[in-house]
């Protein structure tokens, strides 16, 4: 099963990127990852219209759950092939995914089609949350690296509101297609500007391996996860047949897995990247910060809907604090990373602050004015979003060249399911004080709701972080690396 790259890639000397071709490839992978980020969050506000035209509306959810399933199974093997084949060609392949995803839904005849559309789009979009930051890796030194975070949070920032926005528009003023269609002209641009610059980026020239029976074991495994997680406390209850039988399974794979990765002559992920210290605490801090991110910000607009009394409009907008905040929170710990020796205790005074605006967020669920939620919510952002570069450099800079893509594509992974496992989790608590959800994240109109369960999704999420803030102390530090290390910035001891 193992598909073998029989010669080395000897790559001839390319002359040095300049900082407009840097720029150019820098803009063109965010592009890209803008256009996946925003097909997470341009679905949701066209449904019923999708549901309407094509019909089988039970069918639904797939369309978003058929995207996730994919673009989370299958991150960590484009770092594997993007170390082995090259960037370039691993980029457009995954651009082109993309873009043949969003054809097939956009002409979709039917929910069927468009599910399978929706799949192969997460096929694509899965691979170019990974490799943008592979491909500033291989840019930037660690040292310099982190401001680009800034970037990567401030493209998601931007898929988070402008997502809905355009998929309420397209469906309500034009065609509910045009969600889709759009991405053909923004990802055919993606690709002219990184094509000629992004041909200078070298191949690893080393020998390698593609371990197909575990890049298969890895999908199988993680998709039934995500359907147990997607499908647990909505579609069947926790404890039923259904959702214990997925789980079983998912674990019998996760193990068969686990063994492939102990006797494959070359793993899909390499044990040197899993036993590093550094991988294993940096990945599953971003692990349960996400989870804790993700999870309040599904819940949030709940709770303002419930409580403050907002409507859905309204809640959407009072959302922008916890999204600017974390840019803003990853902006100065991007710019500050370079400056300080001791760089993960940015993250963990960060973190720290998130906890304890959680817990204040707790203590006033039930009487908190929409100003204090706002003010908290911007500093929940501020703490949280510090940890995003910090984790993204430290795995980065753990690990050797050749292995940049495989560990860069676990962190990818990992945080794609830690944002399940935190919709669950919280979903599981919500239910279990009794707040009535018709559906992920959504309150049944008309009944009265306690503040409670909200107290206990707060305090959830800040115990999610504490666990993420442990593990961050738990990580050893390894000094940057820069382009000149004689020229290196005084650090702040």
């Amino acid at each position: 099963m193992d598909q073998a790259v029989d010669k080395p890639a000897v790559v001839a000397p390319a002359a040095p990127l300049t900082e407009s071709e840097k720029n150019a490839i820098i803009g063109g992978v965010l592009l890209s990852m803008l256009l996946a980020a925003l097909d997470q969050t341009i679905v949701a506000p066209a449904m019923p219209t999708i549901g309407r035209s094509l019909g089988h509306a039970d069918y639904l959810p797939w369309i978003v759950t058929g995207y996730l399933l994919t673009a989370t199974a299958m991150a960590p093997l484009y770092g594997k092939l993007s170390d082995v084949y090259g960037r370039r060609p691993t980029v457009y392949a995954a651009i082109l995914i993309f873009l043949l995803g969003s054809l097939v839904s956009a002409m979709a005849p039917n929910m069927f089609v468009l599910v399978i559309g929706r799949a192969i789009q997460g096929a694509g979009g899965g691979g170019l949350f990974a490799l943008t930051q592979i491909v500033i890796g291989d840019l930037v030194p660690p040292r310099e690296r982190a401001r680009y975070a800034a970037w990567i949070s401030g493209t998601w920032a931007v898929a988070s509101i402008a997502g809905p926005l355009l998929g309420g528009g397209f469906a309500e003023h034009l065609h509910w297609s045009l969600i889709f269609w759009i991405n053909i002209p923004l990802g055919l641009v993606a690709m002219a500007i990184i094509n000629k610059p992004l041909r200078k980026l070298p191949v690893a020239a080393k020998r390698h391996r593609i371990d197909a029976l575990g890049a298969v074991l890895l999908v199988v495994a993680t998709a039934l996860l995500l359907l147990a997680l997607n499908w647990g406390g909505s579609a069947y209850p926790w404890a039923s047949r259904e959702i214990l039988g997925l789980l079983a399974c998912s674990v019998v794979f996760w193990g068969a897995f686990a063994l492939r990765l102990m006797r494959a002559a070359e793993p899909l992920i390499s044990l040197e990247v899993l036993s590093n210290p550094i991988v294993l605490a940096g990945t599953a801090s971003m692990f349960l910060l996400q989870a804790a991110n993700i999870g309040l910000a599904v819940y949030l607009p709940v709770y303002l809907q419930s409580i403050i009394g907002l409507s859905v409009s309204e809640s959407g907008l009072a959302m922008l604090g916890l999204l600017l905040g974390t840019v803003a929170g990853a902006t100065f710990s991007g710019r500050t990373i370079p400056r300080f020796f001791h760089y993960k205790r940015i993250a963990m005074v960060g973190v720290l602050f998130a906890i304890v605006c959680l817990g204040v967020l707790s203590l006033v669920a039930g009487h908190a004015s929409l100003l204090v939620v706002e003010l908290l919510t911007i500093c929940i952002g501020l703490g949280t979003g510090t940890t995003f570069p910090v984790a993204t450099v430290s795995v980065q800079n753990a690990v050797d060249r050749t292995h940049l893509g495989v560990a860069t594509g676990v962190l990818t992974f990992l945080r794609s399911l830690g944002s399940a496992l935190g919709v669950a989790m919280l979903g599981a608590v919500a239910l279990g004080y009794g707040l009535p959800l018709a559906g992920e994240g959504v309150a049944v109109a008309g009944q009265i709701v306690s503040a409670v369960p909200f107290t206990m999704i707060f305090l959830a999420a800040a115990l999610t972080l504490m666990l993420s803030l442990i593990t961050l102390a738990l990580m050893p530090e390894k000094s940057l690396r820069g382009r000149d290390e004689a020229e290196a910035p005084v650090l702040v001891e």
